[in-house]
């Protein structure tokens, strides 16, 4: 008899107290700061379809999942000049892609923590869903290129 007062005692308790809970996609969540979605790159100061990123890969190899892949930009073919001066040209910084595999991250956040540029976030990205895996692999560089404005091009 003890056992159910005491319970009943606990269900009282917390009948009284406001809901912690909502009831999604009746309610929605006002406070989206501490949520963690897939990861994204965050653009450049200056030019939006640059990343960050500097292709270190040190998020890859932080990353307990393994599902992130960082391929680097090649060095462009050295001109005639360069080639008479000894020179090599430099490859760039930024990553030719970057893709996430979704579908084996843990959102332990190793990446963000590990990346020495600040090139990534955790997006408030809610309402993900697709109909296959393939829906959840990103190339990121690409995602960050989709979400500018149409009428920005590389070229200007």
């Amino acid at each position: 008899m003890w056992s159910l007062i005491a319970g009943l005692n606990i269900t009282g308790k917390y009948f009284l107290q406001p809901n912690v809970t909502i009831h999604y996609p009746r309610q929605e969540v006002d406070n989206l700061a501490t949520f963690r979605g897939h990861i994204e790159l965050i653009p450049e100061d200056g030019d939006p379809l640059t990343p960050r990123c500097i292709s270190c890969g040190t998020c890859a190899k932080a990353c307990p999942s393994g599902c992130i892949t960082v391929t680097k930009q090649k060095a462009p073919a050295p001109t005639p000049e360069e080639v008479e001066q000894g020179i090599k040209p430099k490859a760039p910084k930024d990553p030719e892609t970057f893709r996430l595999d979704f579908t084996l991250c843990s959102l332990c956040g190793q990446c963000v923590m590990s990346c020495p540029a600040d090139a990534i976030k955790f997006s408030q990205n809610i309402n993900i869903a697709g109909y296959s895996r393939q829906d959840f692999y990103f190339d990121l560089v690409a995602r960050l290129r989709s979400r500018l404005p149409k009428h920005i091009n590389k070229a200007e």
